[in-house]
């Protein structure tokens, strides 16, 4: 079968694309991207598409950047193809970010993919990786350390931001590929690069695989079939864990945080594999901002759902992120980034404070005690003015901070009346403390005044202060 007939199947069997749609194709310059460009300008009229050639100028090998640049504009006019050009000074962007070439290089190069689909309307990008690439990938993964969806490799069809990858290529080798070009006379490019062995998608391709050829000599078949397997199975296991995902999970918002529960006793029933599954669906459903899916951290959390029965535990699995099991009962829970500590001085005997971290605007007056009343408003407050230790200042709590409520003998910690009180532990960063000179909590807006400087029959001068919500 000739490669034409070859991509033509797996567009249809793969169902990678559909007639008439405008696709991108990425195009470095290389004999893969290149005979992708021509295999699929022949298909165009019997699949209606539209193409977009793609290049991206990286700015690292100039001269040899701009004769690819040249070359593919050129052929893609050939072709009868417009040929969009992405150029980036990589260099100068990693030395400000200190980024990972390969990886800077890989983060321009898809947004420009991506950006030029967006403007020619195109709801596909086409790649030109082969079999020899996912014989590389799944080795990589392995060598680094994987699970079942690493081996699987790369997949032929993709959506990623509304748009679909696509790798016609990706059972085709290479070198059948390179005897393409030849014989239809396709224009390539030789990326000096790729003979340099600090990358190590290079060194796998140079040194790992002809080494290990050396003791199979199909290796790169036997790798493709196994990212074949896995991909099957790995997508048959994702639909199972989704399905228990349904059955065995509740999603609810509280303040705003998204949190996932579950029974610990009817995970504890699921294979093993259903376990770990389950719990990177959860984990991505409820903090995808970052990867916390490590085996480690998979198993100390498999761990303390299924076997420590019974107990009440609480796991930090990241900054903004815990899990918190009571009995049988586990939640999964964003958690707030620590807020910054704000203060404030109160200047004067009468002005207005406006707490945008509370959402409150502190009032306060000075006003002549004619007859002594205690207020009743639990928003508003009286001191006996001459018995304050001044200057008064507000802020947020702090670990350790106590207070001697008015009425009770002692101090108490304000961490104690929060949860007297009931104030959602996501909120308590907010609520103003209002102190004195000598570093007492005489008042926390909205709850309780402490037994320091009350008014009684002998004061002559009252400060009242009140805690008003700030308009917004």
């Amino acid at each position: 079968m000739e490669l034409q007939d070859k991509v033509d199947a797996a567009l249809s069997d793969g169902r990678l694309t559909q007639p008439g749609e405008r696709i991108v194709v990425a195009v470095s310059g290389g004999p893969d991207s290149m005979a992708l460009l021509h295999v699929l300008a022949r298909l165009a009229a019997k699949w209606r598409f539209g193409l977009i050639a793609a290049h991206v100028n990286h700015g690292f090998r100039v001269e040899e950047s701009r004769e690819e640049e040249r070359i593919v504009a050129a052929y893609a006019d050939s072709l009868g193809i417009p040929c969009d050009i992405g150029r980036f000074d990589l260099p100068a962007y990693i030395a400000g970010s200190g980024d990972n070439a390969q990886a800077a290089a890989r983060e321009k190069r898809y947004a420009f993919l991506h950006d030029t689909a967006s403007r020619h309307g195109a709801r596909a990008i086409a790649l030109a990786h082969h079999a020899d690439d996912q014989a590389e990938t799944v080795l990589m993964r392995l060598l680094r350390g994987t699970g079942p969806s690493g081996l699987a490799g790369m997949a032929m069809k993709r959506s990623e931001k509304k748009v679909e990858l696509i790798r016609p290529f990706l059972r085709i080798y290479k070198s059948e590929l390179e005897r393409y070009c030849s014989v239809q006379h396709i224009p390539t490019c030789r990326d000096s690069s790729n003979e340099q062995r600090k990358y190590f998608r290079n060194a796998v391709r140079l040194d790992v695989m002809p080494f290990l050829q050396g003791y199979n000599e199909r290796l790169p078949e036997s790798l493709n079939r196994l990212a074949d397997t896995m991909r099957a199975e790995d997508d048959w296991m994702e639909a199972e864990a989704h399905e228990r995902f349904d059955k065995l999970v509740s999603v609810r918002r509280v303040e705003e945080q998204v949190q996932c529960s579950l029974d610990a006793g009817r995970f504890a029933g699921l294979h093993v594999a259903l376990q770990r599954r389950l719990i990177k669906l959860i984990l991505n459903y409820v903090f995808s901002e970052a990867d916390l899916s490590d085996y480690v951290r998979i198993e100390t959390i498999r761990n303390a759902i299924a076997k420590e029965k019974g107990r009440s535990i609480v796991l930090d699995l990241h900054e903004r992120l815990k899990l918190v099991r009571e009995y049988d009962h586990v939640v999964f829970m964003q958690t707030l980034p620590v807020p910054e500590h704000y203060e404030y001085a109160i200047a004067g005997t009468d002005g207005t404070l406006a707490l945008a971290e509370a959402g409150v605007e502190l009032q306060w007056k000075l006003i002549e005690a004619s007859v002594p009343v205690v207020p009743t408003c639990q928003t508003e407050v009286w001191f006996d003015f001459d018995q304050l230790a001044l200057p008064l200042k507000v802020r947020s709590r702090q670990p350790g901070d106590r207070m001697e409520p008015f009425g009770l003998k002692g101090t108490k910690k304000v961490k104690d009346m929060f949860i007297d009180e009931k104030v959602p532990p996501a909120i308590r960063h907010r609520i103003p403390l209002l102190l004195d000179a000598a570093g007492r909590i005489i008042w926390i807006p909205g709850m309780r005044r402490s037994a320091h400087a009350t008014v009684s029959g002998r004061t002559s001068r009252i400060l009242v202060m009140d805690a008003c919500p700030l308009e917004r």
